[in-house]
């Protein structure tokens, strides 16, 4: 990436104060502070709990970041997809899960390949096919069974299909089933916390009931892996799982800001903003900056100004590659002044950036590349 001319000229000033200014924009910065101080947080409530971490790769797709995340204590990353850990494990990341099911045999020979490749490679099933195109691999595998806990997306539908699964597994020796993993991904922006914990109960109720069923079948259960940044206190409560899978904590977005405000679940820092500049101040009524919707995502709410003096301003999409800025209340705005934006949905925000630059205050400290960028097979 450096030899680009333009990253170049910036990483050329890494050190010197004032050089976050040299970011090109717009750029996916990442406040070390803030995300260091994040990190902490998440480890040590993940210890006092008695649960392992196991962050969710999904939200950054990065080595470096999950490299970070395990030298402060995770047991390994999670990833949503193949082609995320194929990337992540290239970079060196050794302790992997796969929380989303594949099909298909040529996908059951990529996994095989990341388990024989990796010291620690998990990926889930949900079917007894599923299990019968990984055991066809011949490849010694880690399996969970994912479990649906009321999202309807994926996992075993009951009790009854959670035993089917575990007896498939069993009539293969090289496959090794390790638990169950139940993700409630549509409790994650509940607002309120005692809306999220009852949204968790009944699906941990509905976890425990496969639990069970797969124990009677001859099953073990070692991990029992799930959970998110938005319920780990109701996650905590209610002491099914064994592991936990945060992945937006590490940074934050508005998604969450909204739905936990003062909640402890929303006590982390906003850590990754998007960089941009005014490249056009003519209009009376707003301003037009250089990040639209190749920069941020648009699945969720829009994105919210994060530079003091800008906190009046509003944004909205103004194209590909602009955005639209009211002018803030008592303030003149001019071209090239920068502003932060903090993005409505993290992750795929950072999709739509091939590097993060490292800032420490007014400090550039570096880059880092997304290795599973665009990594969707």
């Amino acid at each position: 990436m450096s030899e680009r001319p333009h990253l170049a000229a910036a990483l050329a000033l890494v050190g010197q104060p004032g050089s976050r200014q040299a970011i090109p924009t717009p750029a996916a910065v990442l406040d070390l502070d803030a995300f260091e101080a994040n990190l902490a947080l998440m480890a040590e409530r993940a210890r006092a709990a008695g649960l392992a971490l196991r962050p969710h790769a999904k939200s950054h797709k990065s080595a470096w970041i999950a490299r970070r995340q395990m030298e402060g204590g995770a047991v390994g990353v999670c990833c949503a997809k193949l082609a995320e850990a194929e990337a992540l494990a290239a970079a060196g990341i050794g302790a992997i899960l796969v929380t989303s099911p594949i099909a298909g045999q040529a996908n059951a020979a990529r996994a095989a390949r990341l388990a024989g490749e990796l010291q620690d490679f998990r990926i889930v099933v949900d079917h007894a096919d599923g299990v019968a195109e990984l055991a066809a691999t011949g490849q010694a595998m880690q399996v969970l069974i994912d479990v649906d806990v009321g999202l309807g997306r994926t996992g075993v539908h009951s009790a009854d299909q959670a035993a089917d699964v575990a007896r498939a597994i069993l009539r293969h020796p090289r496959l090794r089933l390790l638990g169950v993993q139940g993700y409630g991904g549509h409790w994650q922006h509940m607002q309120g916390a005692n809306a999220r914990a009852a949204a968790v109960a009944d699906g941990m109720a509905r976890l425990s009931a496969a639990i069970a069923a797969i124990r009677e079948a001859g099953g073990q259960v070692e991990v029992v892996t799930g959970g998110g940044t938005g319920t780990f206190a109701a996650d905590m409560a209610q002491g099914v799982l064994t592991e936990v899978q945060p992945g937006s904590y590490a940074f934050m977005d508005r998604e969450y800001r909204d739905a936990l405000g003062a909640d402890p679940d929303g006590a982390f820092r906003q850590a990754l903003c998007v960089a941009t500049t005014v490249i056009s101040a003519n209009h009376p009524k707003w301003v037009t900056v250089d990040a639209g919707l190749k920069a941020l995502s648009t699945d969720g709410p829009a994105p919210v100004p994060a530079t003091p003096g800008f906190e009046t301003a509003s944004f909205r999409f103004f194209g590909d590659e602009h955005g639209m800025l009211s002018r803030p209340e008592g303030r003149q705005v001019g071209r090239g002044e920068r502003t932060d934006l903090v993005p409505g949905h993290i992750d795929p925000t950072i999709d739509r950036h091939d590097v993060l630059w490292l800032v420490r205050g007014d400090v550039l400290e570096g880059m880092i590349p997304v290795e599973g960028r665009g990594a969707s097979q």
